[in-house]
């Protein structure tokens, strides 16, 4: 994949969706493509691994304890209760990530992602459906990795969820992953050029012009 620039430092991306639309695919290809500019941040849980996941990689796999001893400690930027496990972002390598300058395109639900616009209200929220609801309900259907009780209360999760898309910037359909690529690419690309993270360059722009 060819190696892009956006132009956004230090802004958090918060991508959240229901479960089954794709977010967490669409954030690695998206932290991938701008790999210069964007980290993609892994996730801390109380749930088991998946078969193919790894530690450290696809998250951080936490016993419930010890997910309750960072609570406790403060290490977590955010953190909720989702499907009846802990999901939380650790603050360490967030603070880090925007102290170098880099962006952090988080994939987290919707608890998630409105706490972290309360602390970073010009973060850039994206809340990502699926064509239709039965595609939603399908692509749950179809995956080997959910018993059927773990299946209707993520379709239940989703009808709460998506109570909450107002507190979102923007609505991206995923389509096909080219096209969600193409349009969540073009939203950063737009919001690079908003008036309010261009205050230095305009600044320095009227200081030069004035000594001309």
């Amino acid at each position: 994949m060819e190696d892009k620039k956006i132009g956004l430092k230090s802004v958090p991306i918060v991508v959240s969706a229901p479960s089954g639309a794709g977010k967490t695919t669409l954030c690695k290809l998206i932290a991938q493509k701008y790999k210069k500019e964007i980290v993609y941040s892994i996730s801390a849980t109380t749930r088991k691994p998946r078969k193919n996941e790894k530690d450290g990689v696809n998250y951080y796999f936490l016993t419930e304890e010890k997910f309750k001893k960072w609570i406790d400690e403060g290490k977590f930027i955010e953190w909720a209760i989702v499907h009846n496990h802990y999901y939380g972002t650790p603050k360490k390598t967030f603070d880090e990530t925007l102290k170098k300058g880099y962006n952090i395109i988080m994939d987290i639900d919707v608890q998630g992602g409105i706490n972290i616009k309360k602390k970073y209200p010009d973060g850039i929220f994206i809340f990502l459906l699926t064509k239709t609801a039965d595609i939603l309900m399908k692509r749950l259907s179809n995956r080997k990795t959910d018993t059927k009780e773990s299946i209707q209360k993520r379709i239940k999760n989703a009808q709460k969820e998506i109570q909450f898309i107002k507190e979102y910037d923007y609505t991206v359909i995923n389509d096909t992953i080219n096209k969600t690529l193409n349009t969540i690419s073009a939203i950063l690309i737009a919001e690079s050029c908003l008036i309010k993270r261009n205050d230095l360059k305009i600044k320095s722009f009227k200081k030069n012009l004035k000594g001309k």
